[in-house]
């Protein structure tokens, strides 16, 4: 006689019939796997994907501490800080870090539309807030590798003082960064149809909020129509918030710019989600 149990009469220990997988809560495997494919991807070309950005960021240092000339001190909330102090935080969050985490989350889904490969991050059993943590996961872990880079070199470079007043401001602040730009990547990334489309939201949306948010300049010195303009300008609050963790003051107020950008990132993560849960310009 055969030892297996009549059909109908499956143990109770066995939960699902043989060949049907069933996932319960999270699938920690699959979350785990995919982003440390997102992480493989951009260190592979790392040249591009890392230094590049640091370099580029150096850059902007030199220029504007040394080519320039710039040594008069800023006027921030009623303190003097040393041009070269001022904008090396707003240079490491802005340039350093949302720069990168778009990048790598506005390429993910992008090229596997164009190259007709969506089908490896929409087939496996993945839910769509797995597969949303990972790509953002794997922009964020860009965005802190990048900025620890740049922050490390301007702590070696003459004439610039980068030790942290309040870590906790640096740490928090960038974190509201990386998340803010991530989540407008995979924005992009979903609505985008092809690489122009993803460049033009860099160079008309990305590069003008970043250029005109107080990275180079103080926004009391603007005249009133731009100061309302930069105080309606998200990366003003993440670039005075993260400035704020290293000399110890801020164009506005601290609280007031975190619950700003958390609202904006919680927005934006929930529009994402819900786009990817329709599959909205990926299944279509």
């Amino acid at each position: 006689m055969s030892s297996h149990p009549p059909i109908g009469q499956i143990p109770s220990a066995i939960r699902n019939a043989p060949g049907v997988p069933v996932i319960r809560n999270v699938n920690w495997g699959g979350l785990k796997t995919l982003y440390v494919k997102e992480v493989r991807r951009f260190f592979k070309v790392q040249l591009q994907t890392i230094w590049a950005p640091a370099a580029t960021t150096l850059l902007f240092l030199i220029v504007f501490t040394i080519a320039t000339g710039a040594k008069r001190p800023v006027h921030v909330g009623g303190v003097d800080i040393p041009f070269a102090d001022f904008i090396a935080p707003g240079l490491i969050i802005s340039q350093g870090m949302m720069g990168p985490a778009f990048a790598n989350a506005s390429f993910s889904l992008l090229v596997g539309k164009i190259q007709g490969t969506i089908v490896d991050y929409l087939q496996p059993p993945l839910s769509s807030a797995e597969l949303l943590t990972a790509l953002v996961g794997g922009a964020m872990t860009r965005a802190f590798l990048v900025g620890l880079i740049c922050w490390a070199a301007m702590a070696l470079y003459p004439g610039v003082h980068v030790t942290p007043l309040h870590p906790w401001a640096v740490i928090w602040f960038g974190f509201l960064g990386a998340a803010f730009l991530s989540f407008l990547g995979v924005l992009t990334s979903i609505w985008a149809e092809k690489f122009d489309h993803a460049a033009a939201v860099t160079n008309f949306v990305i590069a003008p909020l970043a250029l005109l948010s107080g990275t180079f300049y103080s926004v009391d010195r603007l005249a009133p129509a731009f100061r309302a303009f930069s105080h309606a300008n998200p990366f003003f609050y993440i670039i005075s918030g993260f400035r704020y963790g290293f000399v110890g003051t801020a164009d506005s107020p601290v609280l007031v710019g975190s619950v700003v950008i958390l609202a904006i990132d919680a927005a934006l993560g929930v529009l994402c989600y819900v786009l990817l849960r329709r599959g909205w310009k990926l299944k279509n």
